[in-house]
């Protein structure tokens, strides 16, 4: 598979997906769709879906002029608020795109209907750490990858607009957090920064915050150096694994002692519903 992440809108993703062998696409959250097919048209590939994780306007408010300028697509998600949805996913059901296997995940609390899209390709290379290429659309061929919408970023997690501590906390750690480690984390947001900032003001002892921190650091030095200081249209991708996430991700250490003690509680979900209050705080 590829997977070419898309800057788009202030500071959201937009994700085109491609299975090489039928060079057959879909997009995972078309909130800006002329960018996108802009982007799309210099792959080669056929759009036939798209794949939404939930309603808000951010990430499915892309759907009606997409829908308007190649009438027919499916489209994928579990809320009847989501605009052209004319496919409902149900948890663990299967989804084909050429021969990648697409699972949906009922990931609620950010919105009940909340999906994260997990997809394996048996015959792709694996894409573990960080990286970033010239390009502002750098392209990616994980074996395994997953779309999260807003319920896992890098460092943090969404907010529990619809649900509450124990639901995220089920999303996060039996249903995210039980999949392969090497998977590749695609979020719905760019909140690198503020995330690694609140991770280490809670954990200032973890040494892989520590040097994931430096990482991210180099590449958007790289990246603004690239760019000469100008304003581009697009912001670096990092990368992470769920394995990585286990190590730096505040959210998913709720029962690292560290992280119990930084929040005054010792039950795991209220260390999360805890995390969550301390971060919305810091906005």
């Amino acid at each position: 598979m590829k997977v070419i992440p898309i800057p788009v809108l202030e500071d959201n993703f937009s994700y085109i997906l491609i299975d090489e062998k039928t060079k057959e696409a879909a997009i995972i959250d078309p909130a800006e769709p002329i960018k996108i097919l802009n982007i799309l048209s210099q792959t080669g590939a056929k759009l036939t879906t798209i794949l939404t994780t939930h309603h808000h306007w951010d990430h499915s408010g892309g759907n009606i002029d997409l829908i308007a300028k190649k009438p027919g697509l499916a489209v994928y998600g579990a809320d009847a608020r989501i605009p052209e949805i004319n496919y409902v996913c149900k948890d663990k059901e299967d989804i084909c795109l050429g021969t990648l296997t697409i699972t949906p995940l009922h990931t609620p609390c950010h919105t009940k209907g909340h999906i994260c899209y997990y997809v394996q390709d048996g015959n792709s290379s694996k894409t573990n750490g960080m990286t970033i290429n010239a390009s502002s659309h750098p392209t990616q061929s994980p074996s395994k990858a997953v779309f999260t919408g807003d319920t896992l970023f890098i460092a943090g997690c969404g907010r529990f607009f619809e649900g509450d501590a124990r639901d995220m906390y089920r999303c996060l750690y039996h249903v995210l957090g039980e999949l392969p480690g090497e998977t590749v984390v695609y979020g719905g947001h760019d909140y690198v920064r503020s995330n690694v900032d609140f991770a280490l003001s809670i954990n200032p002892q973890n040494s892989d915050l520590h040097m994931f921190n430096a990482n991210v650091g180099s590449i958007y030095q790289q990246h603004d150096q690239h760019y000469l200081g100008s304003n581009p249209s697009g912001r670096p991708f990092i990368v992470s694994t769920i394995e990585q996430e286990k190590k730096i991700n505040p959210f998913l250490r709720c029962h690292d002692p560290a992280i119990m003690a930084a929040v005054g509680k010792t039950d795991p979900v209220e260390v999360l519903g805890g995390l969550r209050e301390m971060k919305d705080e810091q906005r």
